[in-house]
């Protein structure tokens, strides 16, 4: 088997919310749009699907109640102030500010923002290390 990632699929409560936050607000392409799903392209083999929780259940079974979801997003940039630009767009296209930018004792420089569904991306910056020279084009 092939190591690789191919679709990531988030439930969510409110497509329209999901739309207005990752098209309208963040400038994202859609790569297919229906009545309960939206997908973009995250990267070359790579989709994010943004599936109505009623299309989700249907399909795949009930997500887990409440509490926060056990997965965090990242997206990975070259330097820190790439960091606090996207924190900053992100909270202005309708996302919740979880945690602004921070040294880490790992070396590298993050920051969190939840989308309106409470999914969490960690925005950061690795450092001059394997994962920033791997994910950051």
């Amino acid at each position: 088997m092939d190591q690789r990632l191919s679709l990531i699929t988030l439930a969510v409560a409110d497509l329209a919310a999901s739309r207005a936050f990752y098209i309208d607000g963040l400038g994202w392409e859609p790569f297919l749009e229906a009545d309960d799903v939206l997908m973009v392209r995250t990267g070359k083999h790579l989709l994010l699907s943004l599936w109505t929780r009623e299309g989700f259940t249907a399909e795949v079974g009930a997500p887990m109640a409440g509490g926060i979801a056990p997965v965090t997003l990242a997206h990975n940039l070259a330097t820190d102030a790439e960091v606090d630009d996207v924190i900053t767009t992100m909270v202005a296209a309708g996302g919740t500010l979880g945690e602004a930018g921070t040294r880490r004792v790992w070396g590298g420089y993050s920051g969190y923002v939840l989308d309106p569904d409470g999914y969490r991306w960690e925005i950061a910056c690795a450092g001059d290390g394997p994962i920033t020279r791997t994910v950051v084009p």
